[in-house]
């Protein structure tokens, strides 16, 4: 299976049209996160319906900067991986939306309790599956993939405690925009492939029992 994931949309899906290539052969595009900027369901179904002609079957998140809606919707659509785990041609994948409190108030933000809550959730659902892909919109605590351009590691220390737990064989993140890059925590591949209008993707295949993840621009 081979799985094409990026976020930080923010309503700019051009770079679409620019990924034929890449999409020919993908079998599932995920949406890590920040589908619109500040926007509801309305932004929220545009994006996802934009995704949905380049590959039909999609998996996303919510983030910070989508409204609370747009969770519950995206439930509805049955593509949601907020709190839930799937099982696709044998790979797991569970998730978190929203962000860690960040200072300045956007919508869909949650406490480090409540981020460690959704994974469990999600992952409880999944837990007996290998290989496991964890995407967290948030990326985990002190990485080369949470920092801003000050140096200062912003991400969740839950979602990296998570990690360092449950080892997952990958890690998709996201929201930091100036901190696109791959590190890893023990065993498992992280990844932030920064704003989609810069280009960025993440490419997961699953071979033999295990996830070869890479990150690469348009």
């Amino acid at each position: 299976m081979k799985i094409v994931s990026f976020g930080d949309v923010h309503m700019a899906t051009r770079n679409l049209a620019r990924m034929g290539e890449v999409l020919a052969d993908t079998d599932l595009i995920i949406v890590s996160g920040d589908l619109t900027n500040f926007g509801g369901v309305d932004d929220a179904r545009k994006v996802v319906d934009e995704v949905r002609r380049a590959c039909p079957r999609v998996l996303a998140l919510a983030g910070n900067l989508d409204q609370p809606e747009v969770f519950p919707w995206l439930e509805e659509e049955g593509i949601s991986l907020h709190g839930r785990g799937i099982v696709l041609d044998g790979v797991g994948i569970f998730g978190c939306g929203g962000s860690n409190v960040t200072p300045f108030r956007t919508p869909s933000e949650f406490t480090e309790e409540e981020i460690a809550e959704t994974l469990r959730r999600g992952y409880e659902q999944v837990r007996a599956v290998r290989p496991l892909l964890m995407v967290c919109h948030t990326p985990p605590y002190d990485t080369k993939c949470d920092r801003l351009m000050s140096g200062k590691p912003v991400g969740s220390p839950a979602a990296r405690k998570f990690i360092e737990e449950v080892k997952p064989d990958v890690c998709i993140s996201g929201h930091i925009h100036e901190s696109a890059a791959t590190d890893r925590i023990g065993p498992t591949v992280v990844l932030n492939a920064g704003p989609f209008k810069g280009g960025g993707y993440i490419v997961v295949e699953a071979k033999d029992g295990w996830l070869d993840a890479r990150l690469e621009f348009l």
